[in-house]
This record gives structure tokens, sequence and C-alpha cells, in this order.
């Protein structure tokens, strides 16, 4: 089962994690900037910098260990007052369904400091409104088929176990208008818990998890278009038609896809730690093998050099620990699933179609999705600005949780300046009525649907487009770049005949899948002694989600119908292959 409940955040007892901690009763510093140009983040103080009464975070929701710096006073929050101001929290329960014959993951364990505590009450803290699994079509409340779960105050949305929705929960006020918040691969919702004590004083916070992370259903999803679409059928199910969004990496990646799609859903958009492709197609479907031969250790092992820098990684063990736990409670067919996806995901060519203002946002020390990966992302989005965030990896909003905010609530609360290399305004506060020459404006309401029409889908490739596609997927970019820059002449209609028929119209066909194409190829080139394709097919055979004891087996069974010695030299071909690609990360 999924967690149980969800708790209403403890007060601040600490600061946010990340950077040397100031003497006791210093301003906050959101972003610790020395720094100036147009992608800085200006340092309190100085012209067009954050106004300095956003306390750091400390005691966050449950989920989230304590940030450790010790000689810091804790700061309350203030009491956020005026319209957007919470309601009364209450708890909801989490069941979840698992597909039959593939529970999903159980809810996270982890050492004391990354356990959640029981339900407790802290006033002065916007506290969650209920922690939800995906609700039925029918909008049934509370139970759930084969799972059942202690009773909850006001109800709770049972998981139905449906791959046509999200996990999700709700923190903020009812009349809100919503911002959605989507996590990156291999973490949960927890991710977001240090922004939630601003943000829900503004807006009705939207939190989802991917399939099979946190204890969600294990219902993988095949590209990032499908994860939008079950993102949107989740909403409609609860009436939100209009939202903000902002999601960090494959999260992004989700809200830059909605804003494509549906246009008229999405109000305003920030991707933090995006891009419009995450490295290359082959690094992601190499590392699904790595994960379906050796489990999600060697993901969780390296995640912290992915996700922190190497100074907050060594001060905050805590986290680092609850960042691994987050990768290592994951589903693998769903986490292998998203890195399919990904490695699919490729929008360059789309991003002036991206409509509505966006916030880019990235760490300075991000070697994942890095300051180049945004800067394509800003000159590609007609409306978008650039922040860059000093201090931060890729998992920004973790190691610099007040820099982060602080950004998140002036994009979302104001209209960026004509003046793209102006100075980052400042956020005004919104806890009482505007100025009547600049009204506040949601970004978002929940309300019937705009008659605006879907964005009308591409059409579809012809036989030679779709053959350079699932050519570059089954066998990888780098063989089909390297089959490509030794064609001349003499051989580039061989090739187009290769790519328009052998994978435009073959490999394409529906009536067997990838695997078991992978089999019949193998077979068929150990039979007919060309072991000179048999390593790029074996290859590819792992990326289509044959295992090594697969490959073992097809190999064993060619020895007896095809000879030993072909079996035996494929055996070497396969060995070196394997290794090379199943091998973890050092």
């Amino acid at each position: 089962m999924s967690e149980v409940s969800e708790t209403t955040p403890q007060p601040v007892q600490a600061p946010h994690p990340g950077g040397p901690a100031p003497h006791p009763g210093a301003p906050h510093q959101a972003v610790p900037a020395p720094h100036q140009g147009p992608d800085a983040v200006p340092a309190p103080g100085a012209p067009g910098s954050f106004p300095a009464p956003y306390p750091p975070f400390g005691g966050g929701a449950p989920g989230f260990p304590e940030a450790a710096q010790p000689g810091r006073t804790p700061l309350a929050p203030p009491a956020p007052q005026g319209p957007f101001a919470p309601q009364p929290p209450h708890i909801a329960s989490v069941p979840q369904t698992a597909e039959a014959g593939q529970p999903g993951p159980g809810p996270q364990t982890a050492p004391d400091p990354l356990a959640a505590p029981g339900p407790q009450t802290a006033p002065d803290a916007p506290g969650p409104q209920a922690a939800h699994a995906a609700p039925a079509p029918q909008g049934t409340q509370g139970g759930t088929q084969g799972a059942s779960a202690p009773s909850a105050p006001q109800g709770a949305q049972a998981a139905t176990g449906l791959p046509r929705t999200l996990q999700y929960r709700f923190d903020g006020p009812e009349d809100a208008p919503v911002l959605v918040i989507g996590p990156s691969l291999g973490t949960t919702w927890h991710m977001w818990d240090r922004q939630i004590p601003e943000l829900s004083q503004h807006w009705r916070i939207f939190r989802y998890d991917l399939p099979g992370h946190g204890g969600a259903p294990a219902h993988a999803a095949a590209s990032v278009a499908e994860l939008g679409d079950r993102l949107l059928a989740t909403l409609d199910g609860l009436g939100v038609q209009r939202f903000g969004y902002a999601g960090c990496s494959i999260g992004g990646a989700v809200g830059a896809d909605l804003a494509l799609r549906h246009p008229h859903r999405v109000a305003s958009l920030a991707l933090v730690a995006s891009s419009p492709r995450f490295g290359t197609a082959d690094e992601f479907r190499q590392r699904g093998v790595i994960v379906r031969t050796n489990g999600l250790e060697p993901m969780a092992r390296t995640a912290p050099e992915r996700w922190f820098t190497p100074g907050f990684a060594a001060a905050q063990p805590a986290i680092v620990e609850w960042a691994v736990q987050m990768v290592r409670t994951t589903d693998p067919g769903c986490y292998i699933a998203a890195c399919e996806a990904l490695a699919a995901f490729d929008i360059r060519g789309a991003l002036g179609r991206i409509g509505v203002p966006t916030l880019v946002l990235v760490g300075a020390e991000d070697q994942v999705t890095g300051p180049a990966e945004a800067r394509t992302l800003v000159a590609g989005i007609p409306d978008a600005r650039l922040a860059l965030v000093p201090g931060a990896s890729h998992l920004a909003p973790v190691e610099q949780p007040a820099a982060v905010s602080d950004l998140l609530l002036m994009h979302f609360s104001t209209a960026w300046q004509q003046d793209t290399s102006a100075a980052i305004p400042v956020l005004p506060h919104i806890t009482a009525p505007a100025a009547p020459s600049t009204p506040f404006v949601p970004v978002a309401e929940i309300a019937p649907a705009a008659a605006t029409p879907d964005a009308v889908a591409p059409t579809p490739d012809d036989r030679y487009e779709q053959g350079t596609k699932v050519r570059r997927e089954v066998l990888g970019d780098a063989h089909v770049d390297a089959v490509n820059d030794t064609a001349d002449a003499f051989t580039e209609d061989f090739q187009e005949l290769v790519t328009r028929y052998a994978w435009g119209e073959v490999w394409s066909r529906d009536g067997l899948d990838r695997r078991t194409r992978s089999v019949i190829t193998l077979t068929a080139l150990v039979t007919s002694g060309h072991l000179e394709g048999l390593a790029a097919h074996t290859r590819a055979a792992l990326r289509n989600g044959l295992t090594p004891a697969e490959i073992k087996e097809v190999l064993l069974q060619t020895a007896v119908y095809c000879g030993i010695p072909a079996a035996g030299a494929a055996f070497a071909v396969a060995q070196k292959v394997i290794q090379e690609e199943t091998t973890p990360p050092a």
C-alpha cells in the first residue's frame, strides 16, 4: 500500500538545506548569488532582488528529512492572511490497488530521520488538504477493490488500478487557483515538500506521483504524452480545467507536452531542470538495460551525485539517504518505461509553439540537464525567461528550496517585464487586495473547460521517416549515425532501401512485438553466419526488453538447430556486448 496518511507540516525547526547557515537572526537570503547578469538571481537587497521576509523552510511535510544546520535560530513562518489563507486541514488515506500478479512497491521505508510522523497539527502553517490515489471514473468516494483502508475525515478517493489516472494529493485552500507540480524520475511528490508552505498560501497545490513511484500503482506509461493524458484524466475527474504547471525533469517534460497538445489547459508554465531533449536516446535505453539486469540499486547508488552538489551531499547525509530510498522503492518496470519515454522525447522543433509565459529554472551546477539545455528552451520558447540558481544541481527544489520558492511565487504571480535583460522583479505580497492598477489575476481556476480545440496531431511519418525513427530506437543513435557517416553516393540508396523497407515496414508492423522480432533476428543471424551484425542486434535485444538470461536461451536453442561452432562464435560476440551494456556505472 502507499502511504496511509499525509499530515500537516510541522512549524519550522531549521533552515532550508544547502549553503552555509547565517548567524542567528540574520535576514533570509533567497539565493546567494554573487554574480550579476541576465541569468543571475540577484542577491537580497540588490535592485530587483527578492523580498527578505520569506523564512527558511525547516520541518516540512512528512517524508522530507530535516536539514542539519546547527547554530541557526528556528524561525516560524508568518500566519497567512487574506483570501488565500488555508482552510482547516483534513487527512485522507491513500489505498492502492496493484495490478494482478504484479504488486506495486510498498510505502517508503527509511531510517528514523526519514520516517513520516503521525498525524499532527501545526498552527500558522498551511496543512495538506488531502492525499489521494487515482479517482474512479464515476468519482466513487472511499473504498477500493481488493484493498481496505481506515476511514478518514471527509472521505478518501480510492485507487481503482485504472491506468488512466495518477496518484495525487492537494495542499492549500479549496477555493484557490490550481497549481500542478510534477516530480522528476525516481522521486515522489515529497521532493516539493519545502515549497508547499509558501506556495499553498496562494494556490491550491496539486502534486502527483509517477506510476510505480511513492507506492503508486505500477501501471507503466509508454511515453511522456501518455503521462500527460493520465494527468489530464485525473484533473478532469476533479473538475480542474485550467491550471498553472511547474515540473522538474520528466515532470517538466510533461508540462511542455501539455502546453503543446492542450494549450487551452495550461495558463502558465515553469520548467525546472528540464530539457527539450534529455541527453541521448542511447543513454536512457542503456539505463533501462542496467535496471532490467541489475535492479534499481545502481541508480539509487549514483542518485546523490546526479542530484546534488558534492558539498550539499556531504553536509546533508539524511537528505541523501532519503533520496536513495525514493529510488530503491520505485517499481523497476515503471522506471524502465520512464527511461524509454525520455529516450523518445524530443520537442526541439516544436518549442516555438509553446505560447504561455514560461520560467526556465536550472541549477548552476546541474550536470544532468544544465544551463546549456535551459538556454535552448529559452531561445526556442517565445515568452520564456531563464533563472539560474547558484549552489544547486539537478534537484534544485531540494537543494535551494527558498530560492526556487521565490522564483515560482514571482513567476506565477506576476508578468515578466518586457526587458528580459532586467533584474527579476520583486514579488509583491498577496495578503491584501492589490492596487486597482495592478490587480492580481489567478493563473488558474476550477471552471468549465474552454471550447478551444486541442492541438491537431501531426501527419503520420512516411515509411522512410518511420523507418528512421524505429531504426534509431532499436539499434541506437550511435549505430545509425556511424552507418550514415560512412554512406556515400554508392551506398546511400542501399541504406535508404534498408531504412524504408526493413525498418519502416517490417519492424514497424504490429503483428509481433520488438522482443519477439529480436529473438527471430538473433536466430537468423547465427543461422546464416552473419555475425558482423550480431553485436548490434544483441544490443538491440537488450533494449527491446530481453534479459541476458533470455539471450543465452536463444543462443542455446541455435546451438541445437544451427550447430555448435556457430553458436560458440555467437556466444563470444554476445558476451562482450552484454558485459558492456549491463555493467553499472562505477
